[in-house]
């Protein structure tokens, strides 16, 4: 098993995986980024708007994953961009005869395991830490993605330090974390910011965490203490 970092332009992926299986990944990263490079130089509006967006019937894959998760969530098609990559890269592999597989794009995550992993989770600045979620042995691929108004380079309308999804739908994970997040304003708004989950049954459970405040919703896997590797925490430019 294999774990390395590698940069493709704006994408900064961490793979942990078979050796043979990161060439696999690589190409279909390549592939998702020419796909969507090409829609965005049709339609720039695509790569700036934060409602959600329709597209052709016959645009490229990576762009009507993107469509369809952000419209359920109610946010720009870039919001579900990090997940859907990922998650078209471990499709492949998968395809392949990976069955252990981790694509960590900055923070959003598509994996898939044939034994048990803990998934850390990072809060940045927040007290609460050293957490993370156990996933059990399973043979579909899986979703963890996470937006946060106080770690990375991503947009966010919110001040949340985490807002977690996890879901079979990897973009709709990622789309939903952005919605999440941007709903997590102060402590306060924390209790409600979870109700538009109610519409979307695809989200299986999520996680919000802002200072020493955390709240969770739907079905989460078990929640352990976890040795976080923060250098292993793949961010963005």
């Amino acid at each position: 098993m294999l774990t390395k970092k590698y940069q493709i332009k704006e994408t900064i992926v961490t793979v942990t995986a078979g050796e043979r299986y990161h060439p696999i990944c690589l190409g279909s990263i390549r592939r998702s980024r020419a796909d969507l490079e090409r829609h965005i130089r049709e339609d720039p509006f695509f790569k700036v708007t934060f409602e959600p967006y329709e597209c052709a019937p016959d645009a490229p894959e990576v762009v009507r994953r993107m469509v369809k998760a952000s419209t359920k969530a109610g946010v720009g098609p870039m919001a579900a961009v990090a997940g859907t990559i990922a998650w078209l890269a471990l499709e492949d592999m998968a395809g392949a005869g990976c069955r252990h597989g981790i694509v960590d794009n900055g923070g959003d995550i598509a994996l898939i395991n044939d034994r048990p992993l803990v998934v850390g989770i990072y809060a940045g600045e927040s007290s609460i830490r050293g957490l993370g979620l156990e996933i059990v042995p399973r043979e579909r691929i899986l979703g963890v993605c996470t937006s946060s108004g106080t770690v990375g380079p991503s947009i966010s309308l919110g001040n949340a330090d985490v807002a977690l999804i996890i879901s079979d739908d990897v973009s709709l994970a990622d789309a939903a974390a952005t919605a999440l997040g941007n709903r997590i304003i102060d402590k306060e708004s924390l209790a409600d910011a979870f109700d538009f989950l109610k519409g979307i049954p695809e989200v299986m459970g999520a996680i919000g965490i802002i200072g020493d405040r955390m709240a969770t919703y739907g079905r989460l896997p078990e929640m352990v203490r976890a040795d976080v590797e923060y250098e292993k925490i793949t961010r963005g430019d």
